[in-house]
């Protein structure tokens, strides 16, 4: 009698235990998902952050580029050019 008890504790003992178990094993799988969904989405960022400096690489000697930032960066024009500023703003 007293052996059936005991037995009948255990295995409700071990189901609960297995129960908790798989409750945090499952909070530690979702956080490890989310965890990686953030990772992917930043890899995904870096890629293009990489393909558009490739690009910018690329195009860096191109005259285009040059006269770009000379343009922009360093206020400079091409000879007889005229340039009208808006004062108006």
């Amino acid at each position: 009698m007293k052996r059936k008890f005991f037995l009948k504790l255990f295995m409700a003992f071990l189901i609960v235990y297995a129960f908790l178990t798989f409750i945090k094993q499952q909070k530690t799988l979702n956080a490890y998902k989310n965890e990686q969904s953030y990772v992917s989405s930043k890899i995904d960022e870096q890629e293009q952050l990489n393909k558009s400096l490739n690009e910018k690489k690329d195009n860096i000697n191109s005259p285009e580029y040059i006269e770009e930032m000379a343009r922009t960066k360093l206020d400079m024009y091409l000879p007889n050019e005229r340039v009208y500023i808006d004062i108006g703003k």
